[in-house]
């Protein structure tokens, strides 16, 4: 990958939707993937090698700020209802049709409500690093809140996204930095720590997403849901999923070694191979 780059250089879009605009990049040609991002996320931190490969595995890439966050207008909220609902009206204002929803962390909360309210819109699910509705059996780290909490360095991406007992996953942590930082214009502002720390609490909760509804349409719907994971997960451990395995009918997991809760942007080319491969089915 250059700094020419599909993702680097696309630019930045807005669509009017319910007095306010929401703002959106697209990329490549194809089946369309929407994708919804991390807490504190912004468009611009998507690694941009992922988003290339899903080009070059042939989706039509959509990825936007949630209202009143990065160059989105209108209120800001970390409510994943509200997140939903700029991602349902987004995908009916561009008209997709029927899409690839896709959600990272908090991003991944959303993109499952989507999936329960539009479930005629969704073609597949892709879940990245998230978690399930319900009683989890095994709680996030006190770290992150620590860290989700203050400005980061270097360091603080490592112990977020990675694994920083791995070398392997240090050396992609240096790499995945450096990519996030080849967009050098038409970039959003950050989305303010103090603001955000005030919507996640200080402390790890069990259940982090108490929606009934959602965890029974995951145990009866017959869209096929991918979430890709990894061993060392600080925010939303992978054991939570694979506890719920036998009761998800169309749920597939994959899960890296030696990695954290930014698996894709350890392993981009492999994340985006394995979601092609699942839609393709």
């Amino acid at each position: 990958m250059t700094a020419a780059s599909l993702s680097t250089t696309a630019k930045t879009q807005f669509v009017e939707v319910s007095n306010r605009q929401l703002a959106y990049r697209t990329i490549g040609n194809g089946q369309p993937l929407v994708l919804l991002v991390r807490y504190r996320g912004t468009m611009d931190d998507w690694d941009p090698l992922f988003l290339d490969n899903l080009v070059d595995q042939g989706f039509q890439v959509t990825v936007f700020d949630y209202s009143g966050l990065g160059q989105s207008s209108g209120e800001r909220s970390y409510n994943p209802a509200s997140l939903a609902k700029d991602a349902i009206e987004l995908i009916q204002a561009l008209n997709l049709g029927r899409v690839v929803i896709g959600g990272w962390s908090l991003g991944g909360i959303a993109a499952q409500i989507v999936l329960a309210q539009v479930p005629q819109m969704v073609s597949h699910a892709i879940l990245l690093g998230t978690t399930p509705p319900g009683h989890l059996v095994k709680t996030g780290e006190p770290l992150f809140y620590e860290l989700a909490r203050r400005e980061n360095n270097f360091e603080d991406f490592v112990s977020l996204f990675f694994e920083p007992a791995s070398t392997e996953s240090r050396a992609a942590a240096e790499k995945a930095w450096s990519r996030l930082a080849l967009r050098e214009q038409d970039r959003g502002p950050q989305v303010p720590v103090e603001w955000a720390g005030q919507q996640l609490g200080d402390a790890p909760k069990n259940p982090v997403f108490p929606v009934e509804a959602v965890l029974n349409m995951l145990k009866s719907t017959r869209t096929p849901i991918l979430h890709i994971g990894a061993d060392h997960d600080i925010v939303f451990p992978v054991e939570n999923w694979y506890a719920l395995s036998d009761q998800l009918p169309t749920l597939r997991l994959v899960s890296f070694p030696s990695a954290g809760h930014g698996p894709h942007m350890q392993y981009p080319v492999a994340a985006a191979r394995h979601i092609a491969a699942f839609t393709a089915e």
